[in-house]
């Protein structure tokens, strides 16, 4: 059985007109052969009815701090709502469909409410019906569970389910509909000539993808990769190729060659803000690692870490600034803090033992006058702190200085 697995994102579904470009797609997966399984987000976004961003607001107008496992009660609706929906267009056209909520169709997961962990997927009533000839229309985002409680799975919940799901069934293919053409070298709204990618391996998406850039979940990407899925990234509104996420150090096409190119993209994330700790010998050899014991036991993410003899620097989100300030002043640390900043990062598999590609970074920001506040490299990626107001400036000079408009 040739199983594909097709995930259409929130303004994929958001309207009849919409819906029918979907059911063009399911209708050509069938034609070749395929058997598809459907995944749907709630439908549009924020302020249309049913959205999740909507739903949201609705139980926080009762009470802000209204619990993790009641939101998560309110946000399945929209996935129900839109799966429904979906699957009445199906019948409608004359196609077998039946709707499935996570739980019910076979994923399990732990109970940290509203950003669940998949413990395991059972494909066996998606098998059957596939068998029967019926298409499943499944709520993405969601899970249950083992005593029954509904969960969902945190921002992007819907790529991990199309993955986990793909996974559990050996799908050939993953497509993740959405409403651009495909992976970009760069945000376009900022870089007007960024170019869509016909290919890229799952650890260049999983970089981008941490480092800011709104293509796919991470833990989606993580998921095909355990089983050598291909993902494909494209858009429900044209016939666009989309981009290609696969192994492709194994892929014996053409497309092998693109591992030779230096860097794949440039991406960025705002709203950051720099903390320098200032350590003093009268703190103990424990000093370094209680900083980073605060912020863990805070549930506060760092990032960019440098540390250095009487000095620790890292990064949070802005939202987190008052919290650590004052959960490191109670312990006694002189700081600074910086606010106002973003990372800007390269991305690539290609970088890896290329001399010569922090000298091309920094010189991409230095000669725009850009102020570098910190940086951090890996084998793959290299980011920058800099300005929040430098940002786009950033992004446009690195995408260029790395030949990405090319």
């Amino acid at each position: 059985m040739r199983i594909l697995v097709q995930k259409f994102g929130g303004t994929s579904v958001a309207s009849p007109e919409v819906r029918e470009l979907v059911l063009r797609k399911i209708e050509k997966a069938r034609e070749q052969g395929f058997n598809p399984v459907i995944v749907v987000s709630a439908m549009g976004r924020q302020g249309a009815p049913y959205a999740t961003d909507t739903l949201l607001s609705v139980a926080r107008s009762v009470y802000k701090g209204i619990a993790a496992r009641e939101l998560d009660q309110i946000m399945y609706c929209g996935e129900m709502i839109s799966a429904v929906v979906m699957a009445g267009t199906l019948q409608a056209a004359g196609m077998a469909s039946v709707m499935l909520t996570g739980g019910q169709a076979g994923i399990t997961t732990d109970d940290n409410f509203t950003d669940a962990r998949i413990l395991k997927c059972d494909p066996t009533r998606i098998l059957s019906l596939l068998k029967q000839g019926k298409v499943p229309v499944v709520c993405g985002f969601q899970g249950m569970t083992d005593e029954g409680e509904f969960t969902t799975l945190g921002r992007g919940g819907s790529d991990t389910t199309a993955s986990a799901l793909g996974a559990a069934l050996n799908a050939e293919m993953i497509e993740i509909y959405t409403d651009v053409d495909g992976i970009m070298t760069a945000d376009p709204r900022i870089v007007e000539n960024a170019k869509i990618l016909d290919c890229i391996s799952y650890g260049e998406v999983c970089q981008l993808a941490h480092q800011g850039a709104k293509v796919i979940h991470p833990r989606a990407v993580e998921i095909a990769m355990q089983k050598n899925i291909p993902l494909v990234v494209k858009s429900t509104f044209s016939d666009a190729p989309g981009t290609l996420i696969t192994n492709i150090a194994q892929e014996d096409t053409s497309e092998a060659a693109v591992v030779d190119r230096v860097a794949t993209g440039v991406t960025y994330l705002t709203n950051i803000a720099q903390f320098k700790v200032h350590l003093d010998d009268t703190m103990g050899s424990d000093s370094s690692f209680n900083v980073f014991r605060t912020m863990a036991e805070s549930d506060i993410s760092v990032d960019l870490i440098n540390v250095h003899p009487g000095q620790i620097m890292f990064t949070i989100t802005a939202e987190h600034v008052e919290q650590a300030s004052t959960k490191l002043k109670q312990q006694g640390y002189h700081i600074e803090i910086l606010e106002n900043c973003a990372k800007v990062s390269v991305v690539g598999g290609g970088m890896r033992e290329v001399p010569g590609v922090m000298a091309n970074f920094i010189e991409a920001l230095s000669r725009n006058k850009i102020a570098i506040l910190q940086t951090v490299d890996s084998h793959t990626s290299i980011s920058a702190l800099v300005p929040q107001s430098d940002v786009g400036a950033a992004v446009k000079s690195l995408h260029e200085k790395f030949g990405l408009s090319n």
